[in-house]
């Protein structure tokens, strides 16, 4: 398992064109959030789908290394979204994550989007990680 402190670090060094932030990780789950600001809108005022894949997989990732540690190699297999409602255009976005089925082959999670301060989800995300043979 690594710390919240730890996911944090290794993220801004691995990906430092990341702008999630983790706010919290443990027990198969994490939350992380991604500022909006001009960069993240498409045209009609609402948060690109790409920022949005972008959180959900950010927040699987971060519960995957929350739960086996600093496994650098672990990579996206699929990834699964359905769009639910507009977003916010000036609040944060949010991703909730649990993981569903932790393998030793491939973590399953589902992720939650919302706008910060809002509780019915913008979006609902199925992912899958495939980790490298040695974890």
């Amino acid at each position: 398992m690594a710390s919240k402190q730890i996911i944090a670090a290794f993220l801004a060094n691995e990906f430092p064109q990341s702008k999630c932030v983790v706010e919290s990780v443990g027990d198969q789950k994490s939350t992380v959030s991604h500022p909006v600001g001009i960069e993240e809108l498409r045209p009609g005022g609402t948060v690109s789908g790409p920022v949005l894949m972008s959180v959900a997989d950010v927040a699987l990732y971060v519960a995957v290394l929350g739960e086996l540690g600093l496994v650098a190699l672990a990579v996206t297999s699929n990834l699964s979204i359905n769009f639910l409602r507009k977003p916010a255009a000036d609040k944060d976005i949010v991703g909730c994550c649990k993981l569903v089925k932790v393998g030793r082959f491939l973590v399953m999670g589902e992720v939650m989007l919302y706008s910060r301060g809002d509780d019915k989800p913008v979006a609902q995300v199925m992912g899958t990680y495939a980790l490298p043979a040695q974890v």
